[in-house]
């Protein structure tokens, strides 16, 4: 199964979650974080810089437990208002 090319949107979200998470390791190692999130280094370095655009839930819900990140302010940190 071929997945459909990311728009710039969904891009552009997965970049600013990227910088969300690496603020929050703050002087963390990647090594250390992605270890106690149950990852690769590579992948989490993957997902900071934007590469993984739409990393899978669980993945960002184990980084945000290890993180002290509530899922509720990635949320609403990287999804743009609706207009009205």
């Amino acid at each position: 199964m071929v997945r459909p090319p990311l728009t710039p949107e969904e891009r552009l979200r997965g970049e600013h979650l990227g910088l969300l998470l690496r603020h929050a390791r703050g002087g963390r190692s990647i090594v250390e974080v992605a270890a106690a999130a149950g990852m690769s280094a590579e992948t989490l370095r993957k997902i900071e810089t934007g590469r993984i655009a739409t990393p899978a839930f669980f993945t960002i819900a184990a980084l945000a437990d290890v993180l002290g990140v509530s899922l509720d302010h990635l949320a609403t940190r990287t999804t743009p208002a609706i207009p009205t």
